[in-house]
């Protein structure tokens, strides 16, 4: 089992990037968590055509390879990233079971 889970909206949506970004079609998809935020840790996402490091963690999920580096990883456990187009907004939306209180915007979290 992987330590991220990706909705099928998600991943439509990532591969709908990934048609129309020609850097982005071979690319993996880099999830990570950096320092900042008004909660103190962020979320990252992005393509990613470089090498993987020796202790990135690397899952192909619906079609999509994601790579994740080992303390990203920690606290990414469990996770689900889906894919929101509604009337609040629109954007990838973190499931986070680890976050024990996210900012308003929902883009940082602290554990």
């Amino acid at each position: 089992m992987s330590e991220i889970q990706i909705t099928e909206k998600a991943i439509n949506e990532i591969k709908r990037l990934q048609s129309v970004d020609p850097t982005a079609a071979d690319g993996m998809l880099r999830v990570m968590v950096v320092g900042g935020g008004c909660s103190g840790m962020s979320y990252k996402l992005g393509f990613d055509n470089k090498t993987p490091a020796v202790n990135d963690k690397i899952f192909d999920l619906g079609g999509v390879k994601v790579v994740m580096d080992a303390k990203s990883s920690i606290y990414l456990a469990g996770t689900q990233l889906d894919f929101s187009d509604g009337l609040n907004g629109t954007g990838f939306v973190f499931n986070n079971p680890n976050a024990k209180r996210t900012c308003g915007c929902g883009s940082s979290f602290s554990a």
